[in-house]
């Protein structure tokens, strides 16, 4: 159908739109290069045509598909083919101080093995290579048993040639060698083995226990938590686990979690459990009746009780407050506050303002209420209100005004749409609120978007319409 709208409604002045058209698919005309053959109607394809290609040289052969098809979409099946030079054989083989073989019915794979006194230079005593797109995958080679080859392969490793006898060894993260290098004694080479990493039973902390059964050996990334008695936590000094021995253990601060790792170390930081504390540090209008100072350490148990300094200034929340086993304190820690109740003028608000003339001076209780500007909507989602209140001197609330979505004709000319509904040059939309689009004539959706939208807080995400074919 080539007419952009495929719907009519009957009105009251008769159908609107046009009678819609169907025409015929058609696909592009073909071209091709000068080694690039094609038959078929290549000047104006029609639906179900088929274009066949062939290489004008018979030295070459079509890179791609050989037929394409014109399909509904009015595109064809496939891209125009290229022509490549047909796939070279591989040179004859000969093998000094040695000899090939190949099976009759795969000619592109050879093996090959020595003379007496002489071995693959692979290491192994024979060997294969295999011919691809004109060349083999290696060159055989035969040298003398005495002679050092090529380096082994080693399993989660790799090696690397210092000298022509010395190789050293590098395993993957997780796994190990014992030997940092290998050596080539008589032609042969050592055999490196790179050996997955574990490590040990974890260190004892006196006065802790792990929360899991122990198990005869831990591998990288397993973890153990410790967690220590009643009254104790922990601390943060660090130790290690290399390779089956560590640090002595220090003497617990609380659950800890250390972790084995790669290298077969235990993670930092280790710990140990020691006597639980509770610390206070008071301002300079605090002060403990039991203890002189600005810092106050004090047992699980133990009780300090506080209180405030300058005049005109009071407690709020417990004068009396106890250390419990897990080094917090039983409640909330005070606060010295002033005894001031009245509020200056309320503060200013973004996008909004109060709806009555603000006072100088507000006491305690009173509230003001704010309206948000033009096309700005009111947000009153919990904890959020149109009130600010006078608590203590303090303005309290949360007021927040949500933006309007703006439209532009540019805008939609970059995305091809248009209003559904309107025509004007710019478009606001409160929030929540939504605008439905249509695409331009000759233009069709690419429908990652839906085509009508809802603005959210000044963002609205405008839906794109391209040309057909595009």
């Amino acid at each position: 159908m080539t007419s952009r709208i495929n719907h009519r409604t009957c009105r009251a002045q008769g159908w609107d739109n046009a009678v819609p058209v169907c025409e015929m698919v058609k696909c592009p005309a073909i071209s091709t290069d000068g080694e690039v053959t094609a038959s078929g109607n290549t000047e104006e394809g029609s639906y179900g045509d088929v274009i066949h290609f062939e290489c004008v040289s018979s030295d070459k052969m079509i890179d791609g598909s050989s037929d394409i098809r014109c399909e509904e979409t009015g595109k064809w099946s496939d891209v125009v083919p290229k022509c490549k030079a047909k796939q070279k054989l591989c040179p004859v083989l000969s093998v000094e101080n040695g000899f090939i073989y190949s099976h009759p019915s795969n000619k592109e794979k050879i093996f090959y093995s020595c003379n007496t006194g002489y071995k693959p230079f692979t290491g192994n005593w024979w060997d294969s290579v295999t011919c691809s797109k004109g060349s083999w995958s290696d060159e055989p080679r035969c040298i003398r048993k005495e002679e050092c080859g090529a380096l082994p392969s080693v399993h989660h490793g790799k090696l690397t040639l210092r000298d022509p006898e010395t190789a050293d060894v590098e395993c993957d993260p997780g796994y190990m060698s014992t030997d940092r290098s290998i050596k080539c004694t008589n032609g042969r080479w050592e055999k490196p083995v790179c050996k997955e990493v574990r490590c040990d039973i974890p260190p004892n902390v006196e006065n802790a226990v792990i929360t899991s059964e122990p198990e005869e050996l831990y591998l990288p990334k397993s973890t153990v938590t410790y967690v220590c008695r009643n009254s104790y936590l922990m601390n943060e000094k660090t130790v290690f686990c290399q390779r089956g021995t560590s640090e002595k253990p220090p003497t617990c601060q609380g659950q800890r979690e250390i972790t084995c790792q790669s290298n077969g170390e235990w993670s930092s930081p280790f710990y140990k459990c020691e006597e639980t504390k509770c610390v206070a540090k008071l301002t300079a209008n605090m002060r403990s009746d039991e203890h002189r100072g600005s810092e106050v350490s004090v047992r699980p148990g133990q009780t300090i009780t506080l209180s405030c300094v300058r005049r005109g200034y009071t407690l709020q929340g417990q004068n009396k407050i106890t250390c419990q086993t897990n080094g917090e304190w039983s409640s909330a820690f005070p606060k010295c506050i002033s005894q001031t109740t009245s509020c200056g003028p309320p503060p200013d608000v973004n996008d909004a303002d109060t709806i009555e003339l603000k006072k100088d001076e507000y006491n305690t209780g009173e509230r003001v209420e704010y309206n948000c500007f033009n096309k700005y909507t009111l947000d009153l989602r919990p904890p959020l209100s149109r009130y600010l209140t006078c608590e203590q001197g303090e303005w309290r609330g949360n007021i927040r005004c949500l933006k309007p979505c703006t439209v532009t004709v540019e805008e939609m000319d970059r995305r091809g749409i248009e209003l559904a509904y309107a025509n004007r040059q710019k478009m606001f939309a409160p929030h929540s609120d939504h605008i439905t689009f249509m695409c331009k004539r000759g233009k069709v959706s690419v429908a990652v978007r839906e085509l009508r939208q809802q603005c959210n807080d000044g963002v609205m995400t405008l839906p794109e319409c391209v040309r057909r074919g595009e």
